[in-house]
């Protein structure tokens, strides 16, 4: 969710040209966000220079899921519900999304990942599969960069490596719009600040104006297995950025999600969680 104009979205949703979304598509509409399983743990974690929400779901070899920019954990419970039936699943708000804090320290994704490696530190959590979505696939493709130790793979849907693979109309199209307003209920329901959405939205524009900034040969250094995956209607990500990901991260995966967008883990979570097995799977 990468834009400088962001915050002024909730003044002008209601005038946006609709494509498709009166088609009755389940690509063209924003499901609710699914009732959360209850976590066996749950806490807040001195990470860095914030606290970091996190919660901890089920048994077994450990997986990570991050959400997107703006969102939060609760995105995620279609999948925790999933994969905590055989999987140890960590789930976390990123640094000043939904109820985790944050400082004055300005966003990057380098420092994202950092809290994210802290986090698992902090967990005594060794290595994870890391599924992340939209900024949490660009942390997750971070993290294989500078901090491989930490992962068994990584599986990043509707990420991008350049500020050039976001769609420049991205902003005009009703269900992105959707979610930007329904992240900022959220926002205000739990964050600790809730007054500061606005604030909060600055503070992340100026990251999503220069950032992320990978080269191919960036790219070509990253030894974990990667599968990248992305809707066939996505309305953020550019299809050919995400294939571009796929030809210059060594032995990466593409995979096309099928009458699905940016939100694809709302709209289809059962074919989501078969390609995340799949993935893990090696397949």
């Amino acid at each position: 969710m990468r834009a400088t104009a962001i915050g002024l979205l909730t003044f002008f949703s209601m005038f946006l040209t609709v494509t498709g979304a009166q088609s009755g598509e389940r690509w063209a509409e924003l499901p609710a966000f699914p009732a959360m399983p209850v976590p066996k743990t749950s806490g807040m974690a001195e990470v860095n220079d914030i606290k970091v929400y996190y919660a901890e779901y089920g048994e077994g070899e450990p997986m990570l899921f991050i959400h997107g920019g703006l969102g939060n954990a609760d995105v995620w419970g279609h999948q925790i519900a999933e994969f905590s039936k055989d999987h140890l699943v960590i789930v976390a708000d990123s640094r000043g999304h939904g109820r985790s804090t944050r400082s004055q320290k300005p966003f990057g994704y380098d420092l994202m990942t950092l809290d994210y490696a802290a986090l698992l530190d902090h967990l005594k959590i060794g290595k994870v599969t890391l599924v992340g979505w939209s900024d949490g696939g660009i942390i997750g493709i971070d993290m294989a960069m500078n901090h491989p130790e930490k992962l068994t793979r990584v599986i990043a849907q509707a990420a991008n490596v350049t500020t050039d693979g976001v769609k420049p109309d991205v902003m005009s199209n009703k269900t992105f719009n959707d979610y930007i307003n329904v992240a900022g209920e959220q926002y205000r329901k739990l964050s600790p600040t809730p007054s500061e959405y606005d604030a909060f939205v600055t503070q992340i524009s100026e990251m999503w104006a220069t950032q992320p900034a990978w080269t191919a040969a960036d790219l070509g250094k990253i030894t974990v297995p990667v599968t990248l995956a992305i809707g066939d209607h996505d309305e953020a990500v550019k299809l050919d950025h995400t294939e571009m990901m796929a030809k210059e991260i060594p032995g990466a995966k593409l995979v096309i999600l099928k009458e699905a967008s940016h939100f694809a883990m709302l709209q289809d979570p059962a074919g989501y969680n078969a390609m995340i097995r799949e993935a893990m799977a090696g397949r």
